[in-house]
């Protein structure tokens, strides 16, 4: 089965993905952070084995882990996949995960919170994400009663998260924008609207790739249906932004975007050796000359999952083996050479 980034469709250009976050609690234990292993280790059982039919709800092949029984590489990957954070990936204590076979759906136990439930889509699919999200938590919510209070909501670890306890985000591709001298104050003022919005691979002139993500800000005294409209509004807003200024560009310097478009093929196509810094910013190009029809491959391509390829443990993993800075470059090049479609 293909994983969810791997799958290619027609979708608004620069918008990379979407994703829908929910976190949750039972009522029968203290949060996470207070709890001692062994009530960390029962928690993670308990709710393994209430979910373990979780695969009659829609069919998805889910896979069940424990996070401590994987090396690390996989966590390291699955980080950079986006199912895990950084937190969670220094957890001492019991973790579950339960993750479906494209990867677009994943559960994990006792993070930061008892349940995190995600879900990951490509293009802008915030109401379609919602709904098959509001239908898995009313799945576990049957099974589990959660930690929830008439005034504030859905009790959580994190007092941003208390409410609804959802995040929404949308990752955009930005490179035309983010190169103006106005998009740091434009990024300051987002939270004006109720949103953030942050580099995916490093923050201003280091954020390799220019992808950005778009998320809500507050999950109290918004409803979710408000908090996916209030996301959606902002992520259309900045993608006309990038359209806006990307054809103004092709009017004034189109021969300069198509040598660009044609030098990044040729360079990630054909380089025995590359850094992830070249790689994503090469890759970056491509993905904004194949969206303004600069370039045309001979089959359908998601230029994102090969973004996500290129990072080091999803490469070390594919590699099989540890491998130095020298033969990461390496094998980032052979990897974009061989993933890479021919030309139309």
């Amino acid at each position: 089965m293909l994983k969810w980034f791997e799958q290619t469709e027609d979708k608004e250009p620069n918008v990379v993905s979407s994703r829908i976050r929910l976190v949750r609690n039972w009522d029968q234990y203290r949060f996470p952070k207070s709890l001692s292993p062994a009530e960390s280790e029962e928690l993670v059982k308990r709710l393994e084995y209430g979910l373990k039919d979780l695969n009659e709800l829609d069919g998805g092949g889910y896979e069940y882990a424990y996070l401590e029984e994987l090396d690390e590489l996989s966590r390291r990957a699955l980080k950079e996949r986006r199912i895990l954070n950084s937190s969670i990936l220094e957890k001492k204590e019991t973790v579950g995960l339960i993750v479906s076979r494209d990867e677009s759906v994943s559960l994990v136990l006792n993070g930061d919170d008892h349940i995190r439930i995600q879900l990951l889509a490509s293009g802008l699919h915030l109401n379609q994400l919602w709904k098959k999200a509001d239908q898995l938590d009313d799945y576990v919510n049957a099974r589990f009663s959660y930690a929830y209070d008439e005034k504030y909501g859905y009790l959580t670890s994190f007092p941003t998260n208390v409410g609804t306890g959802m995040r929404a985000s949308v990752t955009l591709h930005l490179p035309t924008l983010s190169m103006g001298k106005k998009f740091q104050n434009l990024i300051g003022d987002m939270s004006r609207f109720g949103v953030t919005l942050r580099g995916v691979y490093g923050e201003g002139n280091e954020n390799y790739g220019s992808l950005y993500e778009v998320a809500n800000q507050k999950t109290l005294g918004l409803s979710e249906q408000e908090i996916i409209d209030l996301v959606a509004r902002i992520a259309n807003q900045l993608n006309r932004q990038e359209k806006q200024v990307r054809q103004l560009a092709m009017k004034n310097h189109s021969l300069e975007r198509e040598d660009e478009a044609y030098k990044s093929y040729g360079v990630l196509k054909y380089a025995r050796r590359l850094s992830g810094k070249d790689a994503m910013v090469f890759l970056s190009q491509l993905m904004a000359a194949v969206d303004d029809g600069l370039l045309k491959f001979e089959e359908p391509c998601s230029i994102y999952r090969m973004m996500l390829g290129i990072q080091t443990a999803n490469l070390q993993k594919l590699s099989h083996k540890p491998l130095s800075r020298e033969e990461l470059d390496v094998a980032r090049a052979a990897y974009l050479r061989k993933e890479l479609p021919e030309l139309r």
